[in-house]
């Protein structure tokens, strides 16, 4: 074995020089040119100096466990894969592929990206990635890039530690439930008395090192060596400045004015504020006199998909990159060319209060290792410059030591979702680098509890093996589920997929004429509905010459066929595909698998005269068709569309109401001010809310159901729609109503439960003493 992996391992490390007829072991075809060009890369990396001690430590740890510690940018997230690869290769890949997980989506695919490039191998057949409605592997494929969700849910769904010969759990540091609970199953599942000898490779920063030892009970660890040349001294502002982006902005320009050599990569807290600096500079960069190209702006955080890959294109163009971003490229992310870092030490995160069910966004200083990651970013011979916009003090004061761990900070009803799905009869007993409070944990009980999530002794129910299956949150599984009974599962399908990926408008209209387009997507009965009605219009917008057609069904998965659902698509069913049909001309036109071509240009524009996010809402058409197939696999049964009938409202209405029925809230003085049923709390409809948007005197709702809560400057209540009483007394679990705290509002929904009880009891006995007397009448004749 050992004589295995250093042939393997010197081969790899070939010139074209020592071997020109160099074969790659993955697949059996010679070495290209371009890889022998980025191997010179690659051994100019820090990591590459502990190559061979990795590789034996790997094959030789009695716990199966190796750490391997070492800062931003030194090469760990693309060199340890390549290097597991080789072990398993070695190995023969005994019980299955290597799988890597990444705490971001879109880390999971930069690295496929380049690790594919540099092993010389094509992507999505030998190296492939998992993401959210993007799962691009193959029965070859021997190295995967995860989002360390997706293999959570995996995890959660088989038996043992699932079907990988290494794992490697790269970014510990950032501390994901997801990866800290992995981590907490593993350590469990003992891995040394595992058959197969399955091997776990945990990848972190070294502050966060100590912790991890601990943990895993002092397995061996791989130091990375320091990069060369030195960090920068930073430099610190007197004051925290009253308008970050401002400040962010006046610092590139300065940067670019000195013509100082390098990129640069400016840190501000959020998304929105990522899109005002971009913007501001876009217009700026433009009239600046500097020789050569202006430079390009490019933002960089989940929001923007995709394109995020840009930051690593037109390296050779000469042109100098300016990339806005958050704590997204903390640790992710490496960029060799950046030399100048601008740093505003502070993040915007959501955290989840279970007391009063609801995120908070807080705003609050990085921790003293994200700080450092930063710095490291300019490192360099001479070293680049860090511009901190905050005091010294602020952050020597202020700022942890280390990240805080998500568990702590979110909504744990998914994450107890599956491990009762695990069988672990008590969530708290599992082992967690930091245990979630205890008050979370009961919370999240609470709520599947009052879902039907769990039976009498706490288990998983039925109906809660099913949900579990969903990658969505409980409640809206929940609420799909109850589409099912209520014949509205084409509507609830497209509002689960808006909900998760492109939950409507996200800031004010820019001008009177995106106004008038946004009021003609609202619907009358509120903002679900009017997100059945963007998401309608969009699919339309694709296609601007199909008007004949109400709506064109969900596009199958990439190099999949036709779905069950999509028969009516097939040539020969009578559909618009079969000859001489109206799309029979257009399905000719393919030159990439699925069934259609795209129309960028046309929706895109289409998206930003309203101020909709194009990319998202593709997103929620590929989640919709993913749980369309889901749904089919596990045979629920289906409905067809009905948007916009009395009869469909009503069921709408019915299904969100089975599955939200935590999240409602009463006008009680018609002013606005919305009471939360569940701990009398006072919020505000948001200022996107369709309900806002009409015209005085438009009074709001009495009941509404809302998707989310968010304790900010106006606590608003994001995604209402009006619902009626009587439909919460009706499908609401009857203890749900008495636990309710004491309130108006309470009492109310339990005299209005006692009214309808005994008109039902009425009705039941009317109708007993009719069926009576019928039954008299026909023995009389």
């Amino acid at each position: 074995m050992a004589s295995q992996l250093l042939r393997l391992a010197e081969e790899s490390g070939l010139s074209p020089g020592e071997s020109e007829l160099a074969v790659n072991p993955f697949d059996g075809l010679p070495f290209s040119s371009h890889y022998y060009e980025l191997l010179e890369q690659r051994r100019a990396l820090p990591i590459w100096a502990a190559r061979f001690i990795f590789l034996e430590q790997l094959e030789s740890s009695p716990s199966g466990v190796v750490l391997v510690s070492g800062e931003p940018g030194s090469g760990k997230s693309t060199q340890i894969p390549q290097w597991c690869a080789e072990f398993a290769l070695a190995r023969g890949f005994q019980k299955g592929r290597v799988t890597v997980t990444q705490p971001y989506p879109l880390a999971a695919l930069s690295l496929a990206l380049r690790v594919a490039d540099e092993m010389d191998l094509t992507l999505g057949h030998e190296v492939g990635y998992s993401i959210p409605q993007e799962d691009c592997t193959g029965p070859h494929t021997l190295l995967r890039f995860c989002w360390d969700r997706l293999l959570l849910q995996e995890v959660a769904s088989t038996r043992g530690t699932g079907a990988w010969d290494v794992l490697v759990l790269d970014e510990a540091q950032e501390r994901s439930v997801a990866s800290d609970l992995l981590q907490g199953l593993l350590r469990d599942a003992r891995l040394g008395n595992l058959p197969d000898d399955p091997r776990v490779v945990v990848v972190t920063d070294p502050a966060f090192e100590p912790k991890l030892q601990a943990f895993w009970g002092d397995p061996p660890i791989v130091h990375v060596p320091r990069g060369p040349g030195r960090c920068p001294t930073p430099i610190y502002r007197d004051t925290v400045p009253t308008d970050r982006v401002k400040a962010a902005c006046q610092a590139v320009l300065e940067l670019c004015r000195k013509e100082a050599p390098g990129d640069v990569l400016v840190y501000l807290p959020s998304e929105e504020e990522i899109s005002l600096c971009c913007e501001f500079l876009s217009r700026e960069v433009g009239t600046l006199a500097v020789p050569g190209l202006p430079p390009r702006v490019l933002p960089l955080h989940p929001g923007h998909g995709q394109a995020v890959q840009a930051v690593y294109e037109d390296t050779d163009s000469g042109a100098r990159k300016v990339v806005v971003t958050h704590w997204l490229a903390d640790f992710s992310f490496s960029l060799p060319s950046i030399r100048h870092v601008i740093d505003s030490g502070l993040e915007l995160r959501s955290v989840y209060n279970p007391q009063i069910r609801a995120e908070s966004q807080m705003l609050r200083p990085i921790s003293k290792c994200q700080a450092e990651a930063r710095q490291v970013r300019a490192r360099g011979a001479p070293p680049g410059s860090c511009l901190c916009l905050y005091p010294k003090s602020f952050q020597e004061l202020e700022a942890p030591p280390l990240p805080q761990p998500r568990v702590c900070e979110e909504n744990l009803s998914p994450l107890v979702l599956l491990l009762k799905r695990r069988q672990i009869a008590e969530p708290g007993d599992c082992h967690f680098l930091d245990r979630p409070a205890p008050e979370a944990l009961m919370q999240a009980l609470e709520d599947l509890d009052y879902l039907a999530a769990l039976d009498d002794e706490g288990d998983l129910s039925d109906l809660g093996v099913i949900l579990s299956e969903f990658p969505l949150p409980p409640e809206l599984a929940k609420a799909l589920l109850a589409s099912c009974e209520f014949e509205c599962v084409d509507e609830m399908l497209t509002l689960a997929a808006m909900l998760t990926a492109a939950p409507g408008f996200t800031r004010p209209p820019l001008c009177a004429e995106e106004a008038a387009l946004r009021r003609a997507l609202e619907h009358a009965d509120g903002d679900h509905s009017s997100l059945i009605q963007v998401y309608e219009a969009f699919i339309q917008s694709e296609w601007p010459t199909l008007h004949p057609l109400k709506r064109i069904p969900d596009f199958p998965k990439r190099g999949g066929g036709v779905q069950a659902a999509d028969r009516s698509l097939c040539p020969g069913s009578g559909g618009p595909l079969a000859k001489g049909g109206v799309l029979s001309e257009i399905s000719r036109t393919l030159v990439v698998p699925g069934l259609f071509p795209r129309l960028d240009g046309a929706d895109k524009a289409w998206c930003q005269t309203r101020g909709l996010n194009w990319a998202a809402l593709c997103q929620a058409q590929k989640l919709r068709g993913e749980l369309l197939e889901l749904m089919q696999r596990i045979e629920l049964p289906l409905s067809q569309p009905a948007f916009g009938s009395e009869k469909n409202r009503r069921d709408l209405q019915k299904a969100l109401v089975s599955g939200y029925f935590l999240k409602v809230a009463r006008d009680t003085d018609g002013t606005g001010n919305y009471l939360l049923l569940t701990h009398k709390h006072v919020a505000q409809l948001s200022p996107y809310c369709c309900y806002r948007s009409r015209r005085a005197p438009a009074r709001p709702p009495p009941w509404v159901i809302y998707h989310s809560f968010s304790i900010s400057k106006d606590n608003c209540l994001s995604i209402v729609s009006e619902i009626q009483p009587q439909m919460l007394v009706e499908l609401a679990p009857p203890y749900f109503l008495s636990n309710l705290p004491p309130s108006e509002s309470r009492d109310f929904l339990n005299q209005l439960r006692e009214e309808m009880a005994a008109s039902s009891t009425a009705s039941t006995e009317s109708e007993s003493s009719s069926t009576q007397e019928f039954g008299d009448a026909c023995v009389l004749q």
